[in-house]
């Protein structure tokens, strides 16, 4: 795929989490470019540019709106939800039959294909569509800016905590993300691949908070846990399953699983990936924690 060869007029594109941290911005990228887009979250709250609809991945009966003359749909699986793929396949199925051509499928880095969670989701997607793509960004440069949990233990505390010892990451710009995503929806021809998204570097957690430190002006250190300990502050904030699953992600960084920089960014959209310290600076510029740190 080239950067020159979009379509110049698609149908209706269904972008599922249209508020969320990469469909927020996927809708943007449509919208900007002239594309008819139906933002789909449980709310239906307005999207500027684009048609508000109600969907919730558990209430089947909103799905048929949603989908009603969509071709394109770009699937950001239920959050929180240790087997995705109970509730993201039978959609897709319906998607499909529905007249929808092309899905791309929001998965992670860390998951392989036919792995858990929505690696399942990605094992079945080529089966069910001919155009299609999985995204498999790493750990997005927004966790530190947003609402995320290290987000919000950086601008109390100046602390992240993790259990990735010095393990690196190839942080990638949510924007970047989008970037991609659009490219994926809109191009003549699907990707028809997974795709690993990184920024250009892989960062330990330790420059990461150096990085905080220098742009804000505010401490920022990184407390290094172990497995048992992230695993049991995470069971306080959400379902055991669910925070056994993040903190096995930090252990595989410890070892190694995430320090990698891939080409797909700037090979997709025609431009270099941005870096940690670009977006910490864009995103304190619009307001992202700029009360704080």
């Amino acid at each position: 795929m080239t950067t020159t060869d979009a379509a110049p007029a698609i149908g209706t594109t269904l972008v599922i989490g249209a508020t969320g941290t990469t469909g927020s911005r996927t809708c943007a990228r449509l919208t900007a470019a002239g594309h008819t887009v139906r933002a789909a979250g449980r709310k239906a709250t307005p999207v500027p540019g684009a048609e508000a609809v109600a969907f919730d991945w558990y209430e089947p009966a909103t799905h048929g709106a949603a989908l009603a003359g969509t071709d394109r749909v770009y699937v950001v699986p239920p959050v929180g939800d240790p087997d995705p793929a109970a509730v993201v396949l039978p959609f897709l199925r319906r998607a499909r039959a529905a007249g929808v051509r092309r899905a791309v499928l929001l998965s992670a880095s860390s998951v392989a294909e036919g792995g858990p969670a929505v690696g399942r989701v990605h094992a079945a997607l080529p089966g069910i569509f001919d155009e299609w793509a999985v995204l498999r960004p790493s750990w997005f440069m927004q966790n530190f800016t947003g609402g995320h949990l290290h987000a919000r233990s950086i601008r109390t505390e100046g602390v992240i905590r993790t259990a990735t010892g010095t393990g690196r990451v190839g942080f990638v710009d949510a924007d970047d993300i989008a970037a991609v995503a659009a490219r994926a929806l809109t191009a003549v021809r699907a990707p028809d691949i997974d795709l690993v998204l990184t920024g250009p570097e892989a960062l330990g957690y330790d420059d990461v908070a150096a990085i905080l430190t220098e742009v804000t002006g505010a401490p920022v250190i990184h407390r290094s846990l172990s497995h048992a300990e992230m695993r049991e502050r995470l069971a306080g904030l959400m379902p055991a399953e669910f925070a056994t699953m993040l903190a096995d992600m930090d252990r595989a960084v410890a070892a190694g699983a995430e320090d990698r920089v891939t080409d797909s960014v700037p090979r997709f959209t025609g431009r270099p990936a941005t870096g940690f310290r670009a977006v910490v600076e864009r995103e304190r510029a619009r307001g992202a924690g700029a009360d704080a740190r």
